[in-house]
């Protein structure tokens, strides 16, 4: 079981990455161009939501499935043990509630400016914080 879950929080996390690469891009064109925002729009941005707090929910499973998880809370002084039981979860964690804080802020929003900012800053930032802490020498060892 473990291994599986290990397998698909790695490779849903390709998908997540690119939908949420594909949201702040699509955002950032929106308000440079100052179109208006659509249902296509929200549609985007809520993929990347969803795919999101999937990733986050996997990644949750897995670490309290994880036979290493628990040991390595007391070995701080190494990086990687200190990467995947601490940081990672933790950032991420902040990264998810920054998006979602994004989601919420654009559907309060009025004007289509105000949705594409709201989602282009909020995402980006928690964009930003996933790809800060992605453990990439065990990503590509597996």
């Amino acid at each position: 079981m473990y291994q599986f879950v290990q397998k698909f929080h790695s490779g849903w996390a390709y998908l997540a990455l690119l939908l949420l690469v594909i949201v702040l891009v699509n955002s950032l064109m929106g308000l440079n161009s100052k179109r208006e925002f659509t249902a296509k729009d929200r549609k985007i941005a809520l993929f990347g939501l969803i795919a999101a707090h999937l990733q986050l929910t996997v990644g949750f499973i897995l670490y309290f499935l994880s036979p290493v998880g628990h040991a390595l809370l007391g070995e701080m002084k190494d990086a990687t043990a200190r990467l995947t039981s601490l940081e990672h979860p933790l950032l991420n964690i902040i990264a998810i509630a920054l998006i979602t804080i994004g989601w919420s802020k654009h559907k309060k929003a009025v004007d289509a400016a105000a949705k594409f900012k709201a989602i282009s800053l909020f995402y980006g930032l928690g964009l930003v914080l996933i790809l800060s802490r992605i453990p990439w020498g065990l990503w590509f060892s597996n």
